[in-house]
């Protein structure tokens, strides 16, 4: 394992030039802390997790201290914001600390998100408060448990700095990590502003880190933007199949990678509403839970018209005509394993939509309805399960077409059943109360809920001793919170 000084640099991104980002350095925190880290972070930099508990473990990411080969660049970019096109964005409070790599050969990005002014913080202050900070990181951490793409939270580190929100809060840091921070909206940036040579090398950049295999095809770049598609078709379905909800899909956070990316008023499914909205700043219901497979291929068309320059339209459209059907091939097929089927048959589909339709009508938890549905023989669970549907009719009927689903399913022990469910059934999910009361004890000093919300949500699938109350259905206060894209 490794110290925080035996970190290995190479700022491929930084190399690009000054078209592409504008050295900035970190604004520190005042009597910067460590809030939380997360171990499985850690271990991909090959890092000690002791070394969290060092004071310059709070110094490096609190803005007080930088290794002398990073090189901190704050990224320019644009993208559509809520369907409008803004000519220029960037990183208004984060830096790209530099790149490091591990000794299994991989890049990680270190980002900042909280280091202070930026030349693209517009009206900004390019600081992150306490609450934003820890509902990235829990929310990056829990995702990637769950076996859905993300990027990844390092720490977050409190402060004294004052900041300004609708009330005064405490300034903090989140370092996030991702095999790259490239955006749809760097595309755009440069394919609005025409600039050409600009756009190769950013696209060549990507084609060679992060698709290398893609230059193998007869058209890489075509080749290239199929696997985006492919990914974020992939990416979507496990948001729809876990009940994510984003609250702010624009462009300028989407992942080239296809990764989660961009934390903010992001929401979990607490009772199943397909017309969920988590922004509240989200007032014709844009980005609401249903409308984010359809709002995912508009951003891909988005993104295909930045890379005209080098894919004929053509070709273009017949990629983007693979996201639906991949999206609902991979949704499918993980709604068939939160049920507990093996196999496949063609009313499976048709299957799945009657229950969530019930479940529409009867306010039913959507994480603890599957965990449930596991823990017994299928009869006995839709029996127990019947009570909350308030059209028990009409559960009877979808059970009795459930149990005899399972029954053509295969011969297996109800061990085996149970086993295979909960490994797909997470009993922790990061449901908004929870993320509520890690954070109001955390701006009171105590960062003791927050990290043993983190262990839990490190092992959702897993029963934990001492856990129980993160495994409950929400109070009725915590169903109605309100969140902003305020950080």
């Amino acid at each position: 394992m490794k110290a925080l000084d035996e970190l290995t640099f190479d700022n491929r991104f930084a190399r690009l030039g000054d078209a592409f980002s504008t050295h900035v350095l970190p604004e520190p925190l005042d009597a910067p802390r460590l809030v939380v880290a997360s171990e499985a972070a850690m271990a991909l930099l090959d890092l000690d997790p002791a070394v969290a508990e060092t004071p310059v473990f709070a110094e490096l990411f609190g803005g007080h201290k930088l290794w002398a080969e990073a090189e901190p660049r704050a990224m320019v970019y644009s993208g559509h914001q809520f369907g409008g096109y803004t000519p220029q964005l960037g990183d208004g409070r984060g830096l790209l600390l530099g790149e490091v790599y591990n000794e299994a050969g991989e890049h990680w990005d270190l980002h900042l998100k909280g280091a202070g002014m930026t030349p693209y913080s517009r009206m900004g202050d390019g600081r992150a408060v306490l609450r934003s900070s820890i509902r990235e990181f829990l929310a990056s951490e829990a995702l990637h448990a769950l076996g859905i793409p993300s990027s990844r939270a390092l720490c977050v580190i409190g402060s004294d700095t004052p900041v300004w929100r609708e009330k005064q809060e405490r300034g903090a840091m989140v370092l996030r990590m991702a095999p790259s921070h490239i955006r749809f909206g760097h595309f755009e940036y440069f394919y609005y502003t025409k600039k050409p040579e600009q756009q190769a090398k950013l696209a060549e950049h990507v084609l060679n880190l992060h698709y290398p295999e893609c230059r193998e095809q007869p058209e890489p770049y075509l080749a290239m933007f199929r696997e985006i598609v492919e990914r974020n078709a992939e990416l979507i379905a496990k948001w729809q199949a876990y009940g994510f909800c984003h609250g702010v899909m624009n462009t300028d956070n989407m992942s080239i990678l296809g990764i989660t990316f961009d934390f903010g008023p992001f929401a979990f499914l607490d009772d199943f509403d397909a017309h969920f909205i988590c922004n509240h700043s989200d007032h014709e219901g844009r980005y609401s839970f249903s409308n984010q497979v359809p709002i995912g291929q508009w951003n891909l068309s988005a993104l295909a018209q930045a890379l005209t320059p080098f894919i004929s339209v053509d070709a273009l459209k017949e990629a983007l005509g693979l996201y639906l059907p991949l999206y609902q091939a991979n949704y499918l097929d993980l709604m068939r394993r939160r049920l507990g089927l093996t196999t496949a048959e063609d009313d499976d589909q048709a299957l799945v939509e009657r229950l969530l339709k019930l479940m529409q009508n009867s306010g039913v938890d959507y994480t603890l309805f599957f965990r449930r549905l596991g823990d017994e023989p299928a009869a006995l669970a839709v029996t127990r399960l019947r009570d909350d549907f308030v059209d028990p009719a009409g559960f009877d009927a979808w059970a009795e077409q459930y149990k005899a689903r399972v029954a053509r399913d295969g011969d297996y022990s109800e061990e085996q059943r149970r086993a295979r469910m909960h490994a797909v059934n997470p009993l922790y999910i990061l449901r908004n109360y929870l993320a509520q009361n890690a954070i109001a004890a955390a701006e009171s000093g105590d960062y003791s809920e927050v990290r043993q919300l983190h262990e839990a949500l490190s092992k959702p699938f897993e029963e934990q001793a001492g856990m129980e109350r993160y495994a409950q259905r929400p109070p009725d206060w915590g169903k109605h919170l309100e969140i902003s894209c305020s950080s």
